[in-house]
C-alpha cells in the first residue's frame, strides 16, 4: 500500500471513530498534537470521576422537564474518595434519606425514577434531564413516584429505594465510568420490583446515552419499551430482551 493510500485510509477511520486510529510518529515516539489529547483525554475522565455533583441545579432541571416532585438523598459515603474505596456504601442509603422516603406519600406507585451521579456527575448533569423530557410524554397514565436524586450513589441503591416507595419498577439514570473518548456517557438500569438483594441479571441496561453516542430520543424509546414489557411480563433482566427489529425514536 503507497505511503499517500495509507494516510487516506487512517483519515477516513478516524473520522468514524473517536478511538485512535492511524496515529502519527516521530521516531518511536507520539506525535506531539496525538500525546496532548491523549493527556487532555484522560484529565478530562478523571475529573469526570472526581467531580461533585450539583444536586440543586440538576433537581430543579429535572422538576422543570417532568412537573415532578424531587427528592435529594444521599448514601452512606460520606465524601468522594470513600466512594472510590467503598463500593458497597454507595449501595445503602444513610440514615437521614431513610428517614426521608419514610414520609414520602405511599404508592404503589407503577415507576420510579432516580438520578445518581455514579461514576460521572457530568453525565448526570448534560443527560439526564433530556432523557426524560422524552421519556415521560411516552408513560402517559403510568403513576410515578416524586425523583429521587442520589448523591455519591451506584446502581444498587435504586433498590433500596424503589422497595421504600413500594414502586413497581425503577429506572435508574447513572453516570457511567469515564473512557478516553466518552467522560459524559449516561446509563440506565431497569429493575423489576426493585428490593435489596437483587443481581445485574436482574436488570436491563441501555448505555453511552449522549450526544456522541444514544441519542435522547433513541434512549427513551427503548426505555419505554423495555418498561412496557416488563410490566407485561412481570420481569427484566436475561429473561427479557429487546425485539431485533429496530426500535423507532418516536
Amino acid at each position: 500500500m503507497s505511503e499517500s493510500l495509507a494516510t487516506f485510509t487512517a483519515r477516513q477511520l478516524r473520522a468514524l471513530t473517536p478511538a485512535r486510529v492511524g496515529l502519527g510518529r516521530t521516531g518511536v515516539s507520539l506525535q506531539t498534537g496525538d500525546l496532548l489529547a491523549f493527556q487532555r483525554a484522560h484529565a478530562l475522565a478523571r475529573d469526570a470521576v472526581h467531580t461533585q455533583l450539583e444536586t440543586a441545579t440538576l433537581a430543579s432541571a429535572l422538576a422543570q422537564v417532568s412537573n415532578h416532585a424531587v427528592i435529594q438523598l444521599h448514601s452512606m459515603v460520606q465524601d468522594r474518595t470513600v466512594y472510590l474505596q467503598r463500593p458497597d456504601l454507595g449501595r445503602r442509603l444513610n440514615e437521614r434519606s431513610q428517614v426521608t422516603l419514610a414520609h414520602v406519600p405511599p404508592g404503589p406507585w407503577d415507576l420510579a425514577l432516580i438520578v445518581a451521579d455514579g461514576l460521572s456527575a457530568l453525565a448526570v448533569e448534560r443527560h439526564a434531564a433530556p432523557v426524560l423530557k422524552d421519556l415521560l410524554p411516552r408513560l402517559e397514565g403510568w403513576h410515578i413516584a416524586p425523583i429521587c436524586i442520589v448523591e455519591q450513589g451506584r446502581v444498587a441503591i435504586g433498590d433500596e429505594i424503589g422497595a421504600a416507595l413500594g414502586a413497581q419498577l425503577s429506572v435508574m439514570l447513572i453516570g457511567e465510568r469515564p473512557g478516553l473518548s466518552a467522560p459524559d456517557s449516561l446509563g440506565a438500569y431497569i429493575t423489576w420490583k426493585p428490593q435489596p438483594g437483587r443481581t445485574d441479571a436482574e436488570r436491563n441496561c441501555i448505555s453511552n446515552i449522549r450526544l456522541e453516542g444514544l441519542s435522547y430520543e433513541q434512549a427513551a424509546a427503548q426505555l419505554s419499551f423495555y418498561l412496557a414489557e416488563a410490566r407485561h411480563r412481570r420481569l427484566t433482566g436475561v429473561l427479557l430482551k429487546q425485539e431485533s427489529r429496530r426500535i423507532e425514536a418516536d
